[in-house]
């Protein structure tokens, strides 16, 4: 009996193993269907910006074949957002690149707000309390060309993608099954077809224009002014990376990023005043003023980029028209401050990204794409309601 009740566990260990053995190249045979079919489907992305790439890789990677259009011959990597948060950090980790990314940019566990004229700290936040929330309690600092670009390098790795700069999609038309671009370049123009299109193109997007999308919200009557100066303000007085001060006179910003050179480097960021012009505001003697004002020190600032900027408070009528979908600043833009911009992007890409492959992959129906509008819209104009309540109870 024992020796029976051995050659019958051994006998169903064998049928067993067989059967798992069957299902694992069952199932090994569904995915590389499933892949085949991915090729198949390509998806264009206007916009090299970091939304539009982490959407391209996203989908590469998910096995769409995949061609991105951008307008510029490069990557553009003047000073623009670098503050990246916990949940975004995990998502550029479920891309691959996380280790890149911290590694390019400065790790920042604190920001505080100060009272600029007493020159005092008034509260400090500590994202360690979040250890128990993510694997990343803390926020890097990495310019935003810097994910754009190292997501870049990582697409050119799948045979079925495409990277067509100095490409300006100049109109875009669509049918039940598919999606077609015009696009001009330095040698003429050219139809590009696709299942898919995301509009990724920044806020004064081409796609949504072209599909008549109206960009609801207003802008603020103030400019920004950003100045990108080399000296150390952590020898001035005890900040940390990201810095808040409040000023009923003026307030101002401060943050720290590591430059691509790794040496670091401060972006103070500053309102324009009523009725100043923007040449006004950018000249040296109102430039250096500001700094001094804020941080008197006994030399003239090492200031080697400035500009300004408007801000606009606007998010898209509809994300979704048809076969093609609007993410980032294409869909949505908001006051710079802290990120939102750059970091609900990227939430957009990859919901976007996923969202399309349940659909293309069967697990789910059509009806699935028009999810990405109601959730990903519901949220920014949540966050315009903040902002604009912010707004209001900082004017009073």
């Amino acid at each position: 009996m024992a020796f029976r009740d051995s050659w019958d566990a051994a006998a169903t260990r064998r049928r067993r193993s067989k059967r798992c053995g069957s299902s694992r190249i069952a199932c090994s045979t569904i995915s590389a269907r499933l892949l085949t079919d991915m090729k198949s489907r390509r998806i264009i992305v206007v916009g090299a910006g970091p939304v539009g790439v982490v959407a391209a890789l996203a989908c590469a990677q998910k096995g769409f074949a995949v061609t991105v259009i951008e307008s510029e011959m490069k990557v553009e990597d003047s000073p623009r957002a670098a503050t990246t948060h916990p949940a975004t950090l995990e998502m550029i980790e479920r891309i691959g690149l996380i280790d890149q990314f911290i590694a390019q940019g400065l790790v920042a566990r604190y920001f505080q707000f100060w009272d600029r004229p007493a020159r005092t700290l008034v509260a400090e936040f500590d994202h360690e309390l979040l250890r128990d929330e993510t694997r990343f309690p803390f926020v890097v600092q990495t310019e935003q060309h810097k994910l754009a670009n190292m997501g870049i390098a990582r697409l050119r790795q799948f045979p079925d993608s495409r990277i067509m700069f100095g490409t300006r999609a100049i109109a875009v038309r669509q049918d039940s099954s598919s999606v077609t671009v015009t696009v001009e370049r330095p040698d003429g123009r050219e139809d590009l077809s696709a299942d898919y299109l995301i509009g990724a193109d920044g806020g004064r997007s081409t796609i949504r224009k072209g599909i008549e999308i109206e960009f609801e919200g207003y802008t603020f009557p103030e400019h920004f002014l950003g100045f990108t100066v080399l000296d150390d303000f952590q020898s001035m007085l005890p900040c940390c990376f990201r810095n808040y001060f409040a000023d009923p006179a003026e307030w101002v910003n401060l943050f720290k990023v590591a430059g691509d050179d790794g040496k670091g480097r401060w972006r103070a960021v500053f309102p324009t005043r009523t009725g100043e012009t923007d040449e006004e505001a950018l000249s040296d003697e109102a430039m250096h003023g500001r700094l001094q004002r804020a941080f008197p020190i006994a030399k003239t600032y090492d200031v080697v980029h400035r500009n300004l900027y408007k801000v606009h408070q606007r998010v898209a009528a509809k994300f979704r028209s048809g076969r093609i979908f609007l993410a980032g600043d294409a869909a949505h833009v908001n006051n710079t401050i802290g990120g939102l911009g750059l970091n609900s992007g990227i939430h957009d890409a990859m919901e976007l990204s996923e969202t399309i492959h349940l659909v293309e992959s069967g697990q789910a129906d059509e009806s699935l794409l028009d999810r990405y509008e109601r959730r990903r819209r519901s949220k920014r104009c949540g966050s315009s309601r903040i902002a604009c309540s912010t707004r209001i109870a900082r004017d009073r």
